[in-house]
């Protein structure tokens, strides 16, 4: 059988090996190969069916659940992008993805819709909204029309649009250090050289359980798909609420590899394992972050057969590194090597190679370089450059992604991360706008300047301290907590937020300077600043 090319032939591939094996499980509710197969290809015929041009946007704002994975898998097959948004986003970021990406058509529930409506109706290119279920929920739609999930998925035998591995395949949101969140474009090439990258280092089989508890519209939480679709496995979506949940997952549906994010890893440890998951789960995996020393000589103790991978990634080029389980002894502080089929460089500023343990910025090359930032010629040019140092004969340039991110590599070839470029947070694994938070805090009208930013934090990663001058009369943080709380999902709320009786110190060129801000809070601590 031919290799996958496109991103949906992943789950046909599956299939036609192993038509009545598992794909997904969720709340006692399973889907086949064979099942899925077929729901993708009803997606992919109803979304042809509603108009549906090549290379249009789908987002979809769904928890996980099986017709999250067929409305984006199906969008695939019809030729369209998929637009995966995270379930914790509030309707005005939402909207705002909606717009800046054109998007055609929305599939969400009806209980998502609801609070959405109102936040649509300047999103001028929507077309369609498609909610799950058999009924239609009654709305003031003008612009668009809205359609049931059993509506869409009635019609079969609609083609998909005819499309190549290098065309674009899905937009995925992270947040960027200034402005909004940026849509990082990914081909399907992009996405499918990951899956079997990364399939081939955890070596995934058609055994394997993996449990998805990362949102899937995080590359890192996305990969469970296709990593276990790759390999035929079968993935359990997780919607957990608690550790206690993760932890009862694992045993109960005997999950063979756990990938999560430090914060997660911090919590789970704390709890009780029960013996009989170290009889089954073959390897656990760390992204987003640094994971802490203490805290992965815990999780070796509960899984002592478990093993550990180490990882780095970047949404812009899906993942760059990992660090062998046999590595873990000698250099637990390392995130590895190149993952296959990617080379990664240590570059100076003027784009020559670094000497050993010399820090410089870490640059991805190879298949899995993303396309760029929708609609964003800037912040592209920013990180996806020409790669310096190609021999003369090569007339065509390639493009490399420049992370932003400090490392350094020993003499043994090993990396190892240093510190962020530009002044992104990083909290509980998910990278985090300081201007969004900003922009709160301005809109509640009390407030003269703002500035936000992170400090290091034992369990979080960073955690989110907010400083601000009141406008006129003093305002209380409690307050401006509060506004947080109504706009910003709960990762982004300030843990303290402090008002300065002072301007704010600025840079030269005049712009509130986050980073000495930074570097004073963090002498001072979260705990010695005022909050809710």
């Amino acid at each position: 059988m031919t290799e996958a090319v496109l991103l949906h032939e992943l789950v046909q591939n599956a299939a036609a090996r192993a038509a009545d094996g598992v794909a997904l499980s969720v709340r006692g509710q399973h889907a086949t190969y064979s099942e899925l197969a077929d729901a993708i290809e009803r997606v992919a015929a109803g979304l042809v069916g509603l108009g549906l041009q090549r290379g249009e946007r789908v987002a979809v704002y769904l928890e996980k659940r099986i017709d999250n994975v067929a409305a984006i898998f199906g969008t695939s097959a019809a030729g369209g992008a998929f637009v995966p948004l995270n379930p914790l986003l509030k309707p005005a970021q939402v909207a705002y993805i909606l717009r800046d990406c054109n998007v055609r058509v929305l599939v969400t529930s009806p209980e998502r819709f609801a609070q959405l409506e109102g936040a649509l109706a300047d999103c001028g290119d929507l077309r369609h909204v498609v909610v799950t279920g058999a009924s239609v929920p009654s709305g003031s739609a003008v612009r668009f029309a809205i359609r049931s999930w059993s509506e869409l998925t009635t019609p079969v035998g609609a083609r998909g649009h005819r499309v190549i591995d290098t065309d674009l395949a899905a937009i995925l949101y992270t947040s960027g250090s200034t402005g909004r969140p940026k849509g990082v474009v990914l081909s399907h090439r992009n996405m499918v050289a990951g899956a079997k990258s990364v399939a081939s280092y955890l070596e995934n089989a058609a055994t394997d359980t993996l449990l998805a508890v990362l949102p899937l519209s995080f590359d890192a939480g996305f990969s469970q798909l296709t990593t276990a679709f790759h390999a035929g496995a079968r993935v359990v979506l997780l919607n957990y609420l608690l550790p206690q949940d993760v932890i009862r997952a694992l045993a109960h549906e005997r999950v063979t590899g756990l990938t999560a994010v430090p914060p997660l890893y911090m919590q789970l440890v704390q709890a009780e394992w029960p013996a009989q998951i170290d009889e089954h789960l073959r390897y656990f995996a760390n992204t987003g972050g640094r994971m802490p020393l203490e805290t992965l000589t815990a999780l070796r103790r509960k899984v002592p057969r478990a093993k550990p991978f180490l990882m780095y990634g970047l949404t812009e080029a899906f993942r760059s590194t990992y660090l062998p389980p046999e590595e873990v002894d000698r250099r637990p502080d390392s995130i590895g090597k190149a993952i296959p089929n990617a080379e990664i460089l240590v570059l100076r500023d003027d784009g020559s190679p670094c000497e050993a343990d010399e820090p410089g910025e870490l640059v991805h090359r190879g298949a899995l370089v993303g396309m760029g930032y929708w609609n964003d010629a800037a912040k592209t040019a920013e990180r996806y450059k020409v790669l310096p140092g190609r021999e003369a004969g090569f007339v065509l340039p390639e493009i490399a992604v420049f992370s932003g991110d400090t490392v350094r590599r020993d003499r043994d070839g090993y990396l190892y991360f240093i510190g962020r470029r530009d002044e992104m947070i990083k909290t509980s694994g998910y990278r985090v706008s300081p201007t969004e938070i900003e922009e709160v805090l301005y809109d509640t009208g009390h407030v003269d300047e703002a500035a936000a930013f992170g400090i290091a934090h034992d369990t979080l990663g960073q955690a989110i301290v907010a400083v601000v001058t009141a406008k006129g009369a003093t305002v209380e943080p409690a307050d401006l907590v509060a506004a947080c709380r109504a706009r910003l999902p709960a990762y982004m709320i300030p843990a303290a937020i402090h008002v300065s009786a002072e301007s704010l110190p600025r840079n030269p060129n005049g712009k509130i300077d986050r980073r000495a801000l930074a570097m004073e809070y963090a002498e001072r601590g979260v705990s010695a600043v005022p909050s809710a």
